[in-house]
């Protein structure tokens, strides 16, 4: 039977080729050969990217979607027709219709004849004003502020929408479908959708959807990419890419290819689920997914099941991702070496905060050490730390005439001043304002292959939190002291006792923190409190932490508010989307029992 007939039978198979726009370019082409799915996604969008196509667009009027998608196509289009397999991407960032008309153009030009489908709605810049004279306000999604009091002048702003819209696409016979901006498991829970014909209000089963999307909306990061275990992974130097298998309840087994690189494990997965969450009532446009529901259990084989995770009704709201361009940017790196290194960095940083005192137009600066050299260094490189200034301002006051007066230190500060790289011009930075919009005023629509639109209506939604959803069950207090009480506490790093995944959300950042071993599960969930993160992470102290558990996968995640500032776009830290704070929370050093340092290993 072709994958068509046999929808319904069995679980359909979603595979995802694509985790950002600038993923490995032969993936879909890769994926596509190897054949074995019935649907294969990809996710070009990030806020990054929707700022990147909008300033493209601005600046000479370029198409506003991702042109990468038509280089992966060409090769990987006589495998997806050879092998029945659908494609459903959101390449088409601010202009899906003109990516869909490409892609027409291309398989012609091929000599097939496939149906291409685009999904519309999501896109409200060109309404920002007219929903806000009728009452929508657009408020800041942490604190609550209405758009109109933003400082900046919107580039973009794009709706998170569902999945219902490709389900509907599928179901009238596209074989491509093109969407904007849709909620980033929607690739995958619009499928399924179309796979078991879910209706709106399935709940668990969508939700379930969103779960396994969410695992393999990043690709090769659920099969060992980012892994803070990548020790243990054999062959990571090209990961294969994710499969889910989506049964009819939503519960999904997480897979790869056979012979690909990398490892599917459920520590991966667990990685995975905790990526970028906030709170485990993880909020979509379909469906409010539980995450904290959810079971994992390894099936071998590079196979983990995920089932059990529960839904509730979708909230009234969905995420609007309004970005802009917030001025001028600009940094140089300087190299400190040998002794002293305290006091050189501190005459330059008394020569920049003199800048910024008599500079017009300089609003921001950051300062930052990075590394630490060695005493008694056999190589200059290990005597050699380095010190990078960043500054925002005004074009004028942060471009040229910023690297200017940074190139006239070289011959009037410290001994053994050189930079890193010649002075640049800087560039603009983006600012972001992830707003909040009534689904209702949303829209969506999917324009069919053969020229008819239909209007999608928004899910039922509530706005009363998790109402009706199950209490999630927590482990049981102990009747008797845990095997690792009477232990001696030894110092070890945080590392050898728990994984870690971290990320951005809008401004702040998230961190998602699981233990290695049963055993620790309860030293884990009563030690690792907000006042103890603050103790291992300083940059913290000062700012709002919230925490969540979820006991069902040895984890604890932290949301910490503002730590980015207003985004990645537009933060002076170093790690701009806290990619690695999870990596320096492993790497302190902290007291933990000497039991949990010699477990058995069994896994969750």
């Amino acid at each position: 039977m072709t994958p068509a007939q046999e929808r319904g039978q069995r679980p359909i198979h979603v595979g995802n080729c694509s985790g950002f726009y600038g993923d490995r370019a032969s993936a879909m082409a890769d994926m596509a050969r190897a054949g074995g799915i019935d649907v294969l996604t990809g996710d070009y969008l990030a806020e990054v990217t929707m700022l990147i196509l909008g300033k493209a667009r601005a600046k000479d009027g370029t198409k506003g979607y991702a042109t990468t998608f038509l280089q992966h196509l060409d090769p990987a289009l006589d495998h997806l027709v050879a092998n029945g397999i659908r494609l459903v991407v959101n390449a088409g960032g601010l202009n899906p219709a003109g990516l869909a008309d490409a892609t027409r153009a291309l398989i012609a030009g091929r000599g097939y004849d496939l149906q291409v489908s685009h999904i519309g709605g999501d896109d409200v810049f060109g309404r920002l004003d007219e929903l806000q004279q009728a009452g929508h306000t657009l408020p800041q999604l942490t604190t609550g502020e209405p758009l109109s009091s933003w400082p900046h002048r919107p580039l973009t702003a794009n709706a998170y929408l569902g999945g219902f819209g490709i389900a509907r696409a599928l179901a009238r016979g596209a074989d491509i479908v093109i969407t904007g901006r849709v909620a980033d498991a929607a690739l995958v829970v619009g499928p399924a959708v179309w796979w078991w014909n879910w209706a709106p209000d399935d709940y668990d089963a969508l939700a379930g959807a969103v779960a396994a999307g969410h695992v393999i909306e990043c690709g090769p990061q659920a099969t060992g990419g980012n892994f803070s275990g990548f020790r243990t992974i054999a062959d990571l130097v090209q990961p294969g890419f994710p499969i889910a298998e989506i049964d009819a309840d939503g519960s999904s087994v997480i897979t790869k290819n056979a012979g690909t690189g990398g490892a599917v494990t459920p520590d991966t997965v667990t990685a995975q689920l905790l990526y970028e969450i906030g709170e485990p009532a993880y909020l979509n446009s379909d469906v409010i997914a539980h995450l904290d529901t959810a079971e994992l259990t390894d099936l071998g084989d590079d196979r983990v099941q995920i089932r059990g995770v529960r839904g509730s009704a979708p909230p009234a709201t969905t995420k609007v991702a309004i970005t802009g361009v917030g001025g001028w940017e600009n940094s140089m790196i300087l190299a400190l070496t040998g002794t002293d290194l305290d006091a050189k960095a501190a005459l330059v940083q008394r020569f920049v905060h003199r800048e910024i005192e008599a500079a017009d137009g300089l609003d921001a600066v950051a300062i930052t050490r990075i590394g630490q050299a060695r005493r008694d260094p056999d190589s200059q490189n290990a005597g050699t730390a380095l010190l990078q200034i960043a500054v925002q301002g005004t074009k004028e006051a942060a471009g040229r005439a910023f690297s200017s007066r940074m190139v006239e230190l070289a011959l009037s500060s410290y001994p053994g001043l050189y930079t890193l790289g010649p002075p640049q011009p800087g560039s603009a930075f983006g600012v972001y304002w992830p707003a909040l919009l009534d689904q209702r005023m949303l829209d969506h629509r999917v324009h069919h292959h053969d020229g008819t639109t239909e209007i999608i209506a928004p899910g039922t939604p509530h706005d009363v939190g998790v109402e009706g959803t199950p209490p999630v069950e927590l482990f049981p207090a102990p009747a008797v002291r845990t095997p690792w009480t009477d232990e001696p506490l030894v110092i070890a790093s945080l590392g050898e006792i728990v994984h870690a995944r971290s990320g951005d959300k809008g401004g702040d950042a998230n961190l998602g923190v699981w233990v290695r071993d049963r055993e620790a599960w309860q030293w884990l969930q009563s030690t690792l409190t907000v006042d103890e993160l603050r103790r291992l992470l300083p940059e913290t102290r000062e700012l709002t932490i919230s925490r969540y558990e979820l006991p069902k996968l040895g984890a604890v995640n932290f949301l910490i508010r503002g730590m980015l500032g207003s985004g990645a776009t537009s933060t002076l830290r170093l790690d701009s989307q806290a990619k690695a704070l999870g990596e320096w929370l492993r790497a302190r050093s902290t007291k933990v029992p000497r039991a949990l340092l010699n477990t058995s290993g069994a896994h969750w």
